[in-house]
């Protein structure tokens, strides 16, 4: 038997979604970061990846002014930086001082990376799409790096990483490594 669902939460529907924190500069070069689990590749060629940010946050007025972001792939181990991250504004909170992330310099970017992240998208912002009540960020991916052991045949090595998934309502998970299937 199947339930009625609730329209204004569809997109609970969707979950588990993989987490991530995005690094963005202010033009004197401070760092914020935002939590989303809102984000997609959107095109091999020209690789471009997009973010959903609402244009009330921080970070959303930061992207537009200095037009990049850097998209950190994060473990689990970091799921109380990334609650912090998602439930704390940059405009009145030094995140990288409460939650002890390190900050990397980014290979094209003034935007610097997360060193606790294992994977790292380096974007320049392309197309800036209003959508509803959230703006869909499109960045032009121009630099890629990741640990050296997390990705095996660029496959993630789920026994190795075992990435952060938000599951709706300040809620996270991370894969079972025990249940995988390869074709």
């Amino acid at each position: 038997m199947k339930s009625e669902g609730t329209v204004e939460k569809y997109y609970h529907y969707a979950f588990p979604m993989q987490t991530v924190l995005v690094t963005c500069n202010d033009k004197a070069g401070k760092t914020n970061i935002i939590t989303l689990a809102w984000h997609t590749p959107i095109s091999r060629r020209p690789p471009l990846y997009g973010i959903s940010v609402a244009p009330k946050r921080h970070s959303y007025g930061l992207i537009r002014e200095t037009k990049e972001f850097v998209v950190n792939f994060i473990p689990y181990a970091l799921v109380e930086a990334a609650q912090f991250c998602g439930t704390h504004s940059g405009r009145s909170t030094e995140k990288l001082c409460q939650t002890g992330l390190t900050l990397l310099p980014s290979s094209k970017l003034s935007t610097p990376r997360i060193k606790e992240g294992h994977a790292h998208l380096e974007c320049t912002l392309e197309q800036d799409i209003p959508l509803g009540d959230h703006q869909l960020l499109v960045g032009k991916v121009v630099a890629v790096s990741a640990d050296e052991d997390a990705f095996k045949d660029e496959l993630l090595r789920t026994d190795h990483i075992h990435p952060l998934y938000y599951i709706g309502d300040n809620a996270y998970t991370t894969l079972d490594r025990a249940k995988r299937k390869t074709f």
